[in-house]
């Protein structure tokens, strides 16, 4: 399986190679800016981790609750955007023109929701994790390992599997490197200063990719729009973006005649304006409202108005890849029909080793053609910066999730140290996880994957998007409501996408054999039915059920945000980012941490073992600083501020006048090309 699963990769990589031609080969100065991008990533990594406070929960997965607006915005949006993404949302430009961009847009009304509706809350509730809100909302403990696990399922499969796919596929294009070779350098280097440095050194590595990346792909798209006559070439040209060899009595080699609207139609349109508009919303909601790895980012920030300037900042970035990734994939084809319009399945089995189409070579093939001699390294970094950033994001935030949900469900009285160690074993345990699923993905690569990805979320994300939203609003759901519903939506999206696996899409000119729930049912319109289902369901169980005493919601809900925080003050939960971890330097680090080497009366023999225990003390985050203490009533007072959402009115009103401005532009955007 393994031996044949590489040699596919190796033919599939050799088409790729000659579809994107024989400039893929790297100039001096190419390798140089690719050095030199490294040297500044590890710089930044290490700095990051010397400064961070790794010993606590709060210090390594929140990062000391101590990060600024621009950090936390410039790594939401470099979270999201990996290089699954960049060749993805390409790909579908290519393929069908500027409607995916809308997809982008859609996130920035859905940042500010985060910043101004959900982040409030989770602030208040003093939660590090998702799950753990769930868990102080609804009581009891299988929604939160329920969520736990059904998250870390789903970034293995639509976020680590396509990342590393096609940013080692790009690699290995690029640079002419294994696949498996690439994957695994890469692996290794983010998963240094995320399992050493906890989430302050991730966010601060993704604020300069976050720059490598926009700087990047701005030269990319300024190239692409001179080669082609800027707007109105492209639009010109890409109507003409008609391959040689085409599939006799079939339209699929046309361009899309809609390719330069955004709004299509409700029935025959390939992203139908209502899908768009709705159930684009239902599965934004869950990306960036309530999934760990950007929620968890907005909960490290120093205060509720610093969590709001990221959410601004996160979306002016997201209105960027329209322009810098969508339209270069138009442009690209445009420029190269023949391979990145190909129709005929065995062509593009023989071009990119995949029968449904060569759109994901979009990016690859403008960078590889258009770039000149250090630009082109400079690219390869940008999608290198791309790749890391995600995974660095994903990995961290699987950490999180592992060892405060799961781990301490079984480990009860588990040490902070203990937690510690385990949460950077597990993300060891996911790089080994990520580099034995490659040959599962190379196998699996289809034509469009930002297809793949969002047809995925569609069928598992939308209960959990119903759960949020009736657990922050309704404060009648009660546990047994939301447990059945989230399993009733479970079963029902699995049915789906089980389904979506067994009946792939037709090649051009193939007959579609696919039942009509998948072929006439779009799966933007299934994520807002599902979603509907799964609140349906919810709301009847709970109102079958007792509901939850109005005193144990206490600012765990929109509108009991500002209560009071007896019941959470006298809460004493196993390990979060509590006034003792965030406001203490690092904790004890065990039996025997606290010796001084320089003390030991076995000088020679135990200067190897202290050695061994200063750099696995460090590596895990362990010291032997003697832990502070704190009075209950200075637990108290911190406990209190730790969880403010007060805002300073002068930033309030900052924060308010940006978002606006913000949404105006996003409207003016959407009319504009709509």
């Amino acid at each position: 399986m393994g031996s044949r699963a590489s040699g596919d990769g190796d033919r599939e990589g050799t088409a790729l190679a000659s579809a994107l031609g024989s400039g893929a080969s790297l100039h001096t100065y190419d390798i140089v800016v690719l050095v030199i991008y490294f040297f500044f990533v590890i710089a930044v990594g290490v700095w990051s981790s010397v400064r961070a406070s790794r010993g606590t929960i709060g210090g390594y997965f929140l990062a000391g609750k101590s990060m600024s607006w621009w950090p936390i915005g410039a790594s939401l949006m470099s979270s999201n955007v990996g290089s699954g993404l960049f060749m993805g949302l390409a790909g579908t430009g290519a393929a069908g023109g500027l409607a995916v961009g809308g997809f982008e847009w859609n996130a920035t009304w859905l940042l500010l929701a985060l910043g101004w509706i959900f982040v409030p809350v989770y602030i208040a509730a003093g939660v590090v994790t998702m799950p753990q809100y769930l868990k102080k909302r609804f009581g009891g403990q299988r929604i939160q390992v329920y969520m736990s696990v059904l998250s870390l399922i789903l970034y293995i499969f639509t976020k680590i599997s396509t990342d590393i796919f096609s940013g080692a596929l790009f690699i290995q294009l690029a640079l002419g490197w294994n696949l498996y070779l690439s994957t695994v350098i890469l692996l290794v280097v983010t998963a240094v200063y995320t399992i050493a440095g906890g989430l302050k050194a991730v966010i601060y590595t993704d604020a300069l990719q976050t720059v490598i990346m926009v700087g990047g792909a701005l030269v990319l798209m300024f190239l692409g729009f001179q080669e082609v006559g800027w707007y109105p070439g492209l639009e010109q040209r890409y109507k003409l973006a008609i391959p040689n060899v085409t599939v006799p009595n079939t339209t699929c080699h046309l361009p899309r005649t809609d390719a330069f609207h955004i709004f299509r139609d409700p029935v025959s349109g390939d992203i139908p304006w209502p899908g768009l508009t709705f159930g684009l919303t239902v599965l934004a909601t869950w990306c960036w409202c309530t999934d760990q790895v950007i929620v968890q980012r907005s909960l490290s920030a120093k205060s509720l108005s610093h969590a709001k300037g990221g959410s601004v900042l996160g979306g002016y970035l997201k209105m960027l890849p329209m322009f810098f990734i969508v339209m270069p994939g138009m442009i690209s084809r445009a420029l190269y029909p023949d391979e990145v319009g190909c129709v005929d399945p065995d062509i593009c089995q023989r071009t990119c080793g995949a029968r449904v189409g060569c759109s994901n070579i979009a990016y690859p093939k403008l960078i590889i053609a258009l770039m000149p001699i250090g630009l082109r390294g400079l690219m390869i970094a940008v999608i290198m910066a791309a790749l890391m950033s995600s995974l660095t994001s994903i990995f961290n935030s699987s950490s999180t999730l592992f060892t405060i949900d799961v781990w301490q469900r079984f480990r009860k009285k588990a040490t902070e140290q203990e937690l510690m160690v385990v949460g950077r074993v597990f993300v060891v345990f996911l790089v080994i996880i990520s580099i034995l699923w490659i040959p599962i993905i190379q196998s699996s690569n289809s034509g469009q994957l930002f297809d793949y990805i969002q047809s995925v979320t569609s069928y598992l994300a939308p209960p959990i998007t119903a759960l949020f939203l009736l657990a922050i609003f309704c404060k009648r759901v009660t546990e047994p409501g939301a447990f059945w519903g989230l399993l009733f939506g479970l079963a029902v999206g699995l049915a789906r996408m089980i389904l979506e696996f067994s009946y792939p899409a037709p090649a051009c000119g193939e007959v579609d054999r696919r039942p009509p729930v998948l072929k006439d049912f779009h799966y933007l319109y299934f994520a807002i039915l599902l979603c509907g289902l799964t609140a349906i369901v919810i709301v009847t169980v709970s109102l079958c059920t007792t509901p939850i005493p109005e005193e144990k919601l206490a600012r765990l809900t929109w509108w009991t945000r500002n209560c009071p925080c007896s019941e959470l003050e006298k809460e004493a939960p196993e390990h979060t980012p509590e006034a003792s971890e965030v406001s203490s330097g690092e904790h004890p680090a065990g039996d025997g941490a606290t010796e001084n080497p320089s003390q030991d009366p076995e000088q020679p023999q135990a200067l190897c073992r202290s050695w061994g225990k200063l750099i696995w003390g460090w590596f895990c985050g362990l010291s032997g600083a003697p832990e502070q203490s704190l009075s209950p009533e200075e637990m108290a007072a911190l406990q209190k501020k730790l969880t403010s959402i007060e805002e300073k009115p002068l930033w309030r009103k900052v924060c308010n006048l940006n978002a606006i401005i913000l949404l105006a532009i996003n409207v003016f955007l959407w009319g504009y090309f709509a």
